[in-house]
């Protein structure tokens, strides 16, 4: 018998005093507002949001949100009393005010009876609210000589890597990547400093690896430009060129944009 599936809504705040936060949720209701009842708490300060501003329902296999501010709630940025979701979409809550961006992700819950058919376990969805927190600008000074480089070959493997970049978190199950500004990369990363193909994402002796494709060793972490490739160990801020874009290794294949001041 085919049981509901459970789906994560994940809600990627790039506007708004919750800027840079990632929130997960697996309620079928999830209000937003300022009260503190809500699932998703503003401040007391934003006035144009109101105390219940918006609620977004499961129905069925699909979420819909609910105006219900005087301000109204925005979907791609057109006023709306109730509209049913889509990947990407964003919310604009008030005119002007904080965006979040809307992805879900389903997964099959576990049968009772699967332990006796042999079934294999289905593996809990990822939560990213305590993942991805707000940081505040990371400031880089000019950089001293590059590391060694270390001899260690690229190889497939079946590993988690989730980048968050903006409003948008890409989440991969294979490595390596390729990330440059290419539309033929894995992962396109659309920054002005970025190369073709600038940097690749892999997995190798029970770590992970940041390889620099650029050939110009525009690739740092924390401060130190990498020759070829180097492991990444958690809190490692990377900066994929003096002008950016940074992120940080949060550990278990977790990567989130961080704000940088360059030199």
């Amino acid at each position: 018998m085919k049981t509901k599936p459970k789906i994560t809504v994940r809600l990627v705040h790039f506007e708004g005093p919750l800027k840079g936060e990632v929130q997960d949720f697996f309620e079928e209701s999830i209000l937003i507002g300022r009260h503190p009842s809500c699932h998703v708490v503003f401040p007391a300060d934003q006035r144009t949001i109101h105390r219940k501003h918006a609620l977004i329902v499961r129905e069925g296999n699909r979420y819909k949100v609910i105006n219900q501010g005087a301000n109204g709630t925005f979907v791609n940025g057109k006023r709306v009393e109730e509209a049913f979701l889509n990947e990407g979409d964003v919310l604009m809550l008030a005119p002007g005010g904080p965006k979040v961006s809307f992805f879900s992700e389903a997964m099959q819950e576990q049968s009772p009876n699967d332990d006796l058919i042999g079934n294999d376990r289905q593996s809990e969805p990822v939560a990213f609210a305590d993942a991805f927190p707000r940081r505040p600008p990371t400031v880089y000074s000019a950089p001293p000589e590059p590391r060694p480089e270390t001899d260690i070959s690229v190889q497939k493997a079946q590993v988690p890597l989730m980048i968050q970049y903006g409003p948008t978190l890409k989440s991969f199950k294979e490595l390596p990547i390729a990330v440059g500004k290419n539309p033929d990369c894995d992962y396109v990363l659309n920054h002005s400093a970025i190369l073709d193909r600038h940097a690749q994402f892999f997995f190798a002796d029970a770590q992970y690896w940041l390889k620099d494709l650029t050939g110009k060793n525009l690739i740092s972490i924390n401060g130190v430009p990498i020759r070829s490739q180097a492991p990444l160990k958690m809190n490692d801020r990377i900066l994929m060129s003096s002008q950016g874009p940074a992120f940080i290794f949060l550990g278990e294949g977790r990567l989130a944009e961080l704000d940088e001041t360059a030199p």
